[in-house]
């Protein structure tokens, strides 16, 4: 099983804007009208959105390849680029998604081992994420990685508000 990381750059910005794409609408459009799936899409992957997020130096991206293809990504944030108040101590993994025909692979524990190993490489004490409340196969894995449940936030999916619960994971 060849499994390779590389962190994105400008050069990958429509490769970026696809993937981003192709991953939410697997793992949320049943559960959301099509009219809110495809506000939120436009909104938080449009091409300027992703250049602008690509440009801000407390934001990296991820691939994770396997077998060469890419597989999913990962998006981290630190200092003033997480979507929450959380403090410079802290790291925020925004987004981790595999494409559903490489999921049960650990592909996304890799991805998790990515965000942990920069966050221990810049001393940050806590790692923290958002996720969807009915997202129960997320839950489960974050638990399953130590995470717990330290509070909730309002998520819109185009203009239906919904809720995150914000789990965390804090270290020596």
């Amino acid at each position: 099983m060849t499994i390779n990381i590389k962190q994105c750059n400008l050069g990958d910005l429509s490769k970026l804007q696809e993937i981003s794409y192709e991953t939410f609408k697997e793992t949320f459009k049943d559960q959301n009208s099509p009219e809110n799936m495809n506000a939120y899409l436009e909104r938080a992957f449009n091409l300027k959105q992703l250049e602008k997020e690509l440009s801000n130096i407390s934001t990296q991206f991820f691939f994770v390849y396997f077998h060469n293809e890419v597989a999913g990504y990962l998006k981290v944030n630190t200092n003033d680029a997480q979507s929450e108040e959380m403090g410079n101590e802290s790291l925020e993994i925004e987004r981790i998604y595999i494409k559903n025909q490489f999921q049960k692979h650990g592909l996304g524990k890799y991805l998790f081992n990515k965000a942990m190993e920069i966050a221990m490489e810049r001393n940050k004490k806590k790692i923290w994420l958002g996720v969807w409340e009915k997202n129960e196969n997320a839950i489960a894995f974050y638990k399953k990685m130590g995470f717990v449940q330290t509070g909730a936030h309002s998520f819109y999916m185009g203009d239906e508000e919904q809720t995150d619960f914000i789990m965390t994971k804090t270290f020596i």
